[in-house]
Parts: structure tokens; C-alpha cells; sequence
């Protein structure tokens, strides 16, 4: 199920300063969440299994199982939105996981993911955004009217946005010493711009639902994409710094407001 994967050397470099103990595999498999079974393969490659676990009382009755599971005692590794690459700290030492999908992307590209992995690793950030909201996940969750797994969506964007604004700066010093990396960065940036600023009018004529505007908008703050209202007022310090309490109130501001127009 894993193997050892090479790096680039730049992508060397970046995990030698962030996360110079990350072990890297690629999947044999594509996954959205790893089979339990599989999860604790990894053992055979790392020094300790140390699952996650958060209290039942952050989550709301109906949150998704896959959610209810992570925040549980189970080892449960990679969650819906992580994308092509999964990483954790639930071993030691912590582990980044290149999934199938990749494949067809350019290999600057993917190299730019991996990057980012090692660099979100050493930001010492929670793995997923329930360490993230804690309690306050259930003030997010009534502050959006919408289905469990809409709120989930919502919350998983809003986390990879503050997450984003802490990257991006390093990212951005990566003209000098890493610029295929800086490129890559830059050019995903630049294929967002117009899918991004063409949110509000997409979300209006119901092409696009709110909870994918947010993921897109919030996907692009790493890359220092202009984002229109209402997304903008997260692309703040204020959002950096004061974290959840500041998406909650976005969010219910923002649904304020579209209650209004509607």
C-alpha cells in the first residue's frame, strides 16, 4: 500500500527546514479516508500509532460519521477535501501521503503539494479542522443553515483558508531559493483568479452552491488570489489571527445577509 517516495530536490530542501523527520509515501491506492486496516500499516514504517481524539461533546448529534470517527479513538488518517495529498502527526514521525490522483499533473505541480504538506506539518497546525473549531464547532454549526455535510464543507474550507494565510508567506519567499516551486504556487494561483472572482455571480444564479464557493475561495487564499465579498473579510489578520471565533462570526454575518436578499 506505500512506498517511499522520492523527492525533488527542492522539495528536499523545503521538508530538511519544516519537517525534516516527515516520511513521504505513495499510495497504491486512491482514498478519500484510509480502511482502519491499512492505516495501521504504517506502523511498520514509524516509531509510534498515536490516534486523534477529541471530545463527542465539540460535535453536533448529527455530524458525519467520518467526522465522528476521526474525532473518536479510531486511527483514522486522510477525511473528504484533503485533496491529492494527505498528511498526519497521528505517527511519529509525521507522514505525508501522495495519492494515485496525482498522476497526469505536472510534476511541478505535484512537487508544489508536497511542499506544502511539509511546510503545513512544521506550521504545527491541527491535522483537521475540528482541533481547529474545538467547542466552537457547534456555534459554527448554527451559525449555517444548511445539511451536516454542507457545514462540514464550510468548516473544512474556512480551516484551509486560515491555514493558507500563515503558508502563503512562506511560499512567497520561494522566488529566490525554490522559484520552479514559487512558480508552480503562482501559477495555480493565476488559473484560479477567474473561477474565483466569478463566485458571487455563479452562487446567484444557483450554478454554484454556497458551500463550494466557499471551498474555492478559501483554496485561493494560498495563493494571494483577490477574493470578492464576501469571502474577502477573510482574507485578513484579523482572520489570522483570531482563528474561529472570526469564522463563526463571518459566517453569521454572511448568512445574515444572504437571509436578507433572499
Amino acid at each position: 500500500m506505500f512506498e517511499t517516495r522520492p523527492l525533488s530536490g527542492p522539495v528536499e530542501d523545503v521538508r530538511a527546514v519544516h519537517a525534516p523527520r516527515a516520511l513521504i509515501f505513495d499510495c497504491e491506492r486512491d482514498f478519500e479516508t484510509l480502511p482502519p486496516a491499512q492505516a495501521e500499516d504504517l506502523g511498520l514504517f514509524v516509531d509510534a500509532l498515536e490516534p486523534a481524539s477529541y471530545p463527542a461533546a465539540w460535535l453536533p448529534s448529527d455530524a458525519p460519521t467520518l467526522l465522528a470517527r476521526y474525532a473518536g479513538s479510531d486511527l483514522t488518517i486522510g477525511m473528504p477535501g484533503d485533496g491529492s495529498i494527505a498528511w498526519t502527526r497521528q505517527t511519529e514521525p509525521p507522514v505525508v501521503l501522495v495519492k494515485p490522483r496525482v498522476e497526469g499533473s505536472p510534476d511541478s505541480f505535484v512537487d508544489f503539494l508536497v511542499a506544502e504538506a511539509f511546510v503545513q506539518i512544521g506550521l504545527d497546525v491541527p491535522e483537521q479542522f475540528i482541533g481547529f473549531f474545538e467547542e466552537s464547532y457547534r456555534d459554527l454549526d448554527r451559525a449555517v443553515p444548511l445539511d451536516p455535510n454542507a457545514t462540514y464543507q464550510i468548516a473544512a474550507a474556512l480551516y484551509d483558508g486560515w491555514v493558507g494565510l500563515q503558508t502563503r508567506d512562506v511560499f512567497a519567499e520561494w522566488h529566490d531559493d525554490h522559484p520552479a516551486l514559487a512558480d508552480a504556487w503562482q501559477d495555480a494561483g493565476n488559473r484560479l483568479e477567474d473561477r474565483v472572482a466569478g463566485l458571487p455571480s455563479a452562487v446567484s444564479r444557483g450554478e454554484t452552491d454556497f458551500a463550494d464557493a466557499t471551498e474555492l475561495a478559501c483554496a485561493a487564499i494560498k495563493h494571494a488570489v483577490e477574493l470578492p465579498a464576501p469571502f474577502a473579510a477573510l482574507d485578513t489578520d484579523a482572520y489570522r489571527d483570531h482563528g474561529p471565533e472570526y469564522a463563526i462570526r463571518w459566517a453569521e454575518k454572511t448568512f445574515d445577509s444572504l437571509a436578507d436578499e433572499s
